[in-house]
């Protein structure tokens, strides 16, 4: 085992004894990555497993549907 004792790490970095500080985050800043990583987590999932067909934004442009195909499969999300 090591040679070194608890009291020769802590005096090697002497942040080690330091207590733990949260991060404050604004509840408004909260709800606005929330809402946000939402809508892009969404997104992904809208282009990953929905976007085909008669579902498709784009309409019989098979341009996004093929981008992800591999990860479709991946996922397990049937798309043939």
């Amino acid at each position: 085992m090591s040679s070194l004792s608890a009291s020769a790490v802590t005096q090697a970095n002497p942040e080690a004894d330091a207590p733990a500080v949260p991060v404050v985050v604004p509840n408004a800043r909260a709800a606005l990555l929330l809402v946000s990583t939402a809508v892009v987590a969404l997104a992904l999932y809208y282009f990953i497993g929905v976007d085909q067909g008669v579902t498709s934004v784009f309409g019989n442009d098979m341009h996004v549907h093929e981008f992800v195909h591999d990860a479709r499969h991946f996922l397990g999300f049937p798309c043939h």
